[in-house]
């Protein structure tokens, strides 16, 4: 069991399983995973892939709190104080370092922590993504553009230091959310230093761009898309055309690349799309495309279904059209990547015809009752 002195001071009770035992909270999740998917059929269950359960997270996703002379970054208790948890185990120490130069510079650049019940101040959020290079992004949430200029003007000083504490900043910017709602950022983004933070995965160095969604856990989406590549090889390993809806920055995608084989990730994120394109061009496959588009919507409007379709939806799963859409398509195999598996057998209830034949549990998020279930269905 990690220790967190957080937790014990209730402080912060986001990890509500960390007086368990992490043997247990897998053994909990598999059951829950397999009794879900039960009804469709009896699949082979790989053995859980599991990672570390301490400093794990590559995001830190840091409410602003305090005020501009003494920041917090972390969380805000119910009346709107903030939590610092800069510290939190969860994060490397390398993170760590990160965010202690990150708070230091909230004060240098004097942006003012918002302030809920008022509605003054600027900075909602700081939000670090960390790759195993120890190459950071850094994104500042704003509620306008007022603190840029001086972002701007000390940015040079938070490129040193970060390099100082054992990282490199790889992308810089400011993200624009003027609303006073619960949304963690805006549509806008300025970007002021760098391009993409690259994720090296397995062999394949994916690009990230702001706005870019990337699996939470590094090692574990390792995992994840190497048994996506050995089962496709095993089971499906003759198929020409494949599709990868919400392929993210390509994860799949690329891992799923093959010669003679044409493959096209589907993205609503413009962003991600372009993340992807670059990952593949760097790489120099051939035989990739990548498409803007709501995936349901792109899928419904195509003339004919491919060999293999690779589903990694949200929480909300793939919902009614496309589940009746593959249903109806004749595609043989589908893998699904699912982060809730609630919803995942409520899609598979809605395409009788593809049954699962391998599963695994994936333990992407440790110290919660939350997981990853990768699930390959056969007609």
């Amino acid at each position: 069991m990690i220790e967190c002195a957080h937790f014990e001071a209730g402080r912060c009770r986001s990890c509500s399983l960390i007086p368990v035992p992490r043997v247990e909270q897998v053994a909990d999740k598999g059951a829950h995973v397999r009794t879900l998917l039960e009804p469709f059929g009896s699949p082979e269950w790989l053995e859980p892939f599991v990672g570390p359960e301490a400093g794990f997270r590559n995001k830190a996703k840091m409410v602003a709190g305090g005020t501009v002379d003494s920041p917090t970054l972390g969380i805000l208790t119910p009346d709107g104080d903030g939590v610092d948890l800069r510290d939190c185990p969860l994060y490397t120490p390398r993170m760590h370092a990160a965010l202690e130069v990150l708070a230091g510079f909230v004060t240098l650049a004097r942006l003012v922590p918002y302030d809920l019940a008022t509605r003054r101040g600027e900075l909602k959020h700081v939000l670090v993504t960390e790759a195993p290079s120890g190459g950071l992004m850094v994104r500042f949430v704003l509620r306008s553009t007022e603190p840029v200029l001086r972002i701007r003007k000390h940015l040079a000083t938070l490129l040193a230091r970060l390099d100082e504490a054992g990282s490199t900043a790889e992308v810089v910017s400011v993200n624009l959310q003027p609303e006073h709602k619960a949304v963690l950022e805006g549509p806008d983004e300025v970007v002021l230093h760098g391009e993409t933070l690259t994720m090296q995965v397995n062999e394949v160095g994916l690009h990230l761009r702001p706005q870019s969604f990337f699996q939470t856990n590094t090692e574990v989406a390792a995992g994840l898309y190497r048994a996506a590549r050995d089962w496709v090889a095993e089971h499906a390993g003759d198929a020409r055309r494949v599709w990868d809806l919400y392929c993210g920055v390509g994860g799949f995608a690329l891992h799923l690349a093959a010669p003679g084989r044409r493959t096209t990730g589907v993205e609503v994120s413009a962003e991600a799309i372009v993340s992807a394109r670059t990952t593949a061009t760097e790489l120099g496959l051939s035989g990739l495309e990548f498409v803007t588009a709501d995936a349901t919507t792109w899928a419904l409007a195509q003339d004919d279904a491919p060999d293999l379709v690779v589903v990694n939806p949200p929480r909300r799963g793939i919902g009614a059209d496309l589940a009746g859409w593959l249903e109806r398509s004749g595609t043989p195999y589908v893998l699904y990547s699912s982060c809730n598996a609630q919803t995942l057998a409520r899609d598979l209830a809605a395409m009788p015809s593809l049954r699962p034949v391998r599963a695994q549990l994936l333990d992407m998020f440790p110290q919660t009752g939350h997981y990853e279930a990768l699930v390959l269905l056969v007609r």
